[in-house]
């Protein structure tokens, strides 16, 4: 496939707007800019500004039947991957990058992650958070729980594990443990090959 990896650092209020399942996000800013009941009645938490974005361009019908016909002009007419139905890339990924975590933060990934889900039209992306946050309990915080993020991604996860051993700390090394296990906490080693599924 063709892929685009961008670097949006939460700047861009509207770059997820840009993507075949929330292009009609711009639509709804409009249309509540335009309104002030509808503004009150929609709020603004559709409002998605990930830190980085990963992205597959539709492809033509010429990439999609190679090396063996599979399409012609009058099948698969909505499907979001081909370039006639969809001029637009479709979001792979959307990762959140937190460096720590004051206790407060894990609710704006969260935030986040759950407007993704409500406010999507079609196939839900991967939604992930890398961190490098050195406190087991503020990693819970965001790492435990489903069906908001996909998972969370520690910076130096073996490193970590070894710091919270050696220092006996054997309460925080059993949540990390328990994290680990509930394939809730990986290593960012791990982040390339989840996103290849």
């Amino acid at each position: 496939g063709n892929w685009r990896i961008h670097c949006v650092g939460g700047r861009a209020r509207n770059e997820i707007t840009r993507y075949e399942q929330y292009a009609h996000i711009a639509l709804l800013e409009k249309v509540a800019n335009e309104n002030r009941a509808i503004r009150a009645a929609l709020g603004s938490d559709y409002f998605i500004a990930p830190d980085l974005i990963i992205a597959r361009l539709p492809e033509p019908d010429s990439t999609i039947n190679e090396p063996f016909f599979v399409i012609d002009p009058n099948i698969a007419e909505r499907a979001s991957l081909r370039l006639l139905a969809n001029p637009l890339p479709i979001l792979h990924a959307s990762i959140s990058c937190k460096w720590t975590m004051r206790s407060d933060r894990a609710q704006n990934s969260r935030s986040e992650a759950l407007n993704l889900v409500r406010n999507r039209k079609g196939h839900l992306p991967h939604i992930m958070v890398v961190i490098g946050e050195p406190l087991p309990s503020r990693i819970a915080s965001l790492a435990l729980g489903t069906g908001d993020i996909d998972c969370v991604y520690h910076f130096a996860l073996p490193e970590l594990l070894d710091t919270v051993r050696d220092a006996g700390l054997d309460d925080s090394y059993e949540l990390l443990e328990t994290m680990i296990s509930g394939k809730r906490l990986k290593d960012i080693s791990d982040l390339p090959l989840d996103l290849a599924v």
